[in-house]
């Protein structure tokens, strides 16, 4: 039987209202945040475990790594370091044989049109493949993207922050992180970035409001009405 991953994300006729502050640029983590993996994911976890040696989840453990950050994880999982990038290229092939089967979340199509069409520019950086990301959303969503930046090991994800900032040449004041994972707040905070945590991806919203992101989203509604250009 299949973990069970987060709870599904459910959009929200009358999203609240939400401060606004100024980014020209929103820099976007895919899985858990744009699309909704988290039940392939925990369908193929232990799978891959048994592949590579390393600990087998139940129900319970799955639901009570949520509340950690990703390097405690890692070392529950018994996951020595040097086996980390080939674990990584294992998942990316499996989610290539399985796109088909992952869907983006409710709302990220009318999300990303919304800032788009007010001048904002739009990055992903993700570990997953450009290839699967663009098949996932499909040809019209994936072209509201300006840039992608994939292929991102575990923990690398400040340093291809960094290179997206500098190729867009938007001051890094004006730049907004969004993601579902501790390494994604922890990530932008070693950048020198703004970042922005979801309550609908892999980690607990608890732990994820505990790490201090500048914003955090309830539901993808708000994400408009916190960002101006």
């Amino acid at each position: 039987m299949p973990l069970s991953p987060a709870p599904r994300y459910h959009p929200a006729s009358r999203p609240p209202k939400a401060s606004a502050l100024s980014y020209d640029l929103v820099i976007f983590d895919f899985d858990g945040t744009l699309a909704d993996s988290a039940r392939w994911f925990a369908g193929v976890l232990n799978g891959v475990a048994a592949r590579y040696g390393f600990r087998q989840l139940s129900e319970a453990e799955f639901a009570m790594l949520r509340g950690r950050d990703n390097r405690e994880i890692v070392r529950y999982l018994g996951v020595p370091g040097w086996k980390l990038p080939f674990i990584a290229n294992h998942m990316r092939g499996l989610m290539t044989r399985d796109a088909g089967l992952i869907r983006p979340f409710p709302g990220t199509p009318d999300l990303l049109r919304t800032l788009a069409g007010r001048g904002v520019r739009i990055a992903v950086v993700t570990s997953n493949t450009e290839a699967n990301v663009r098949r996932i959303l499909g040809s019209e969503t994936a072209a509201l993207i300006g840039r992608y930046a994939c292929g991102v090991g575990l923990f690398g994800k400040a340093a291809k922050f960094r290179a997206v900032v500098k190729a867009e040449a938007v001051p890094p004041a004006r730049v907004l992180c969004i993601g579902d994972e501790a390494r994604d707040i922890e990530a932008a905070r070693d950048a020198g970035l703004d970042s922005a945590a979801v309550s609908w991806g892999y980690a607990a919203p608890d732990l994820l409001r505990s790490l201090g992101p500048t914003l955090f989203f309830e539901r993808m509604e708000e994400i408009p009405d916190a960002i101006r250009p």
